[in-house]
């Protein structure tokens, strides 16, 4: 017996147009289902329409597409789409927005306070890195270089493009990032351009979520990555260990997840092998090896889908040689724990990180420039998270309360041990399904080993989606 597709071309035609036409009317709301397994939105928050494409490869079954069989009721959307946002901003730091102290002569400047601490946007980078003459070794972020001055900024231009081919397991995705910024004193104005991902995916059996990718893809590690995305990050700021988890890598990567229907319940796995670890870009290079030897790592996650409550567990491991150096003897380790709970309008949810390297050979490369020695290092702590979603029919689709405590311990070899903390306080409302108000604050904790500044930070965030 043929298929009714070959039997009734007209009738499929008409359906498919009917459906575009359905699609046009309600702002392509369902675009995104077909990238793969989206991030969540904030604290159970409607899903934004029209959104950015979420990176496919993320472990999230609530809008996520069964192989490349669409399932009942899914409109048809074009093959070719482009979805992005504009993320503008005003932020305030204290002090001059470094974290470092004025009259500290201690040297590497960067070794002894966390340069990461007065991040203003989604991307974490920080007011400024402006270590007054001070040799410093690239424990550096990037920096929107305004100082302690508050400041109108355009934090971030982005642009996906994803292409899902018909009745064909395989999908490409890029995401594109424009950063135009101020280069600081001297330096004029500079707008950088970020290939954020790139790769291609192909579904290995149909009907099945078993995907292979290879290009330049979101981490694997833990789950703040799921939140890389200025739409679907709950607040501004990424949290303290971002810098370790939330960075994209280059190679290939496996995701497989087995339901299991009789007990609302799946597990999953998500292993890469890459030219280096998920550290931000700032601080290892992605785009070559330089040792030769893949980085593996891996998340084993367990989750929980009752009609009510949502519940996840994973863990994660990452080994390899440090790509900021040449040795591949130099190894690095990082090991994580992560756990998430929604229940009615509450998300909660919370990470632990473990990261030990290996001194390197050599200088030390990033992807800012050289700097001379890649010294042995540890960090490790956490963070966690509450939000409350309340939700609305109308213009105003949700406001959405959240704050983050984190704590974290680093040191480098031969250099004192520091502690900081930090208390993130904020508000999110979603309006339209197309634009997203943030506002929040941070209140930065210097423990121990590192002196008391003033570098507390007020950020807000307007997200203009198409």
């Amino acid at each position: 017996m043929r298929r009714a597709t070959s039997r009734h071309p007209r009738v499929a035609l008409l359906l498919a147009a009917m459906a575009a036409a359905r699609a046009s009317l309600s702002g392509h709301a369902h675009a995104e289902t077909t990238a793969g397994e989206p991030p969540p939105p904030a604290a159970a928050a409607p899903t934004p329409a029209p959104v950015p494409a979420a990176s496919p490869e993320a472990d999230e079954p609530e809008a996520e597409v069964e192989g490349f069989t669409l399932p009942a009721g899914t409109e048809i959307s074009p093959p070719l789409t482009l979805m992005g946002y504009v993320d503008f901003g005003f932020a305030n730091a204290g002090g001059d927005g470094t974290s470092f102290p004025a009259g500290d002569n201690r040297v590497p400047a960067d070794y002894g306070v966390d340069t990461f601490a007065t991040a203003v946007n989604s991307r974490g980078d920080v007011a400024s890195i402006d270590a007054m003459g001070r040799v410093t070794n690239g424990f550096l972020p990037r920096s929107v270089n305004i100082g302690g001055r508050p400041s109108f900024l355009l934090n971030v231009v982005n642009q996906d493009l994803r292409y899902q081919a018909a009745h064909v397991p395989v999908m490409a995705f890029v995401r594109i990032q424009v950063l135009p910024r101020w280069g600081g004193d001297g330096a004029g104005n500079v707008t950088p351009l970020f290939v954020e991902q790139a790769f291609g995916r192909v579904t290995l059996i149909e009907g099945r979520e078993f995907f292979v990718a290879g290009g330049k893809f979101d981490s694997v590690f833990g789950i703040e990555y799921l939140e890389n995305s200025s739409v679907f990050r709950t607040g501004i700021t990424p949290s303290l260990f971002a810098r370790y988890t939330t960075g994209t890598a280059l190679g290939v990567k496996m995701f497989f997840r087995q339901q299991i229907p009789a007990l609302w319940s799946a597990v999953s796995i998500n292993v890469a092998g890459t030219n280096g670890t998920n550290f931000v870009e700032a601080l290892q290079p992605t785009d070559a090896s330089l040792t030769g030897v893949p980085v593996a790592s891996a998340r084993l996650g367990y989750e929980l889908n009752l009609p009510r409550v949502q519940f996840k567990l994973g863990a994660s491991a990452l080994r390899g040689p440090r790509n900021d150096q040449f040795d591949r003897e130099a190894l690095m380790e990082m090991y994580g724990f992560d756990a998430r709970l929604t229940v009615a309008g509450l998300s909660l949810s919370g990470e632990y990180v473990h990261v030990k390297e290996e001194e390197g050979a050599g200088g030390k490369q990033t992807g800012a420039g050289e700097y001379l020695i890649a010294s042995e290092f540890y960090a490790k702590g956490f963070w966690a998270q509450a939000a409350y979603a309340l939700n609305f029919h109308g213009p105003l689709r949700a406001i959405v309360p959240y704050g983050r405590y984190e704590r974290r311990n680093a040191w480098f070899e031969g250099f004192r041990p520091i502690t900081v903390a930090r208390v993130t306080a904020g508000l999110r409302l979603d309006l339209w399904g197309a634009l997203i108000l943030k506002g929040e604050y941070l209140f930065n904790q210097e423990l121990e080993g590192a002196p008391t500044v003033e570098n507390n930070v007020l950020t807000t965030s307007v997200v203009y989606t198409w």
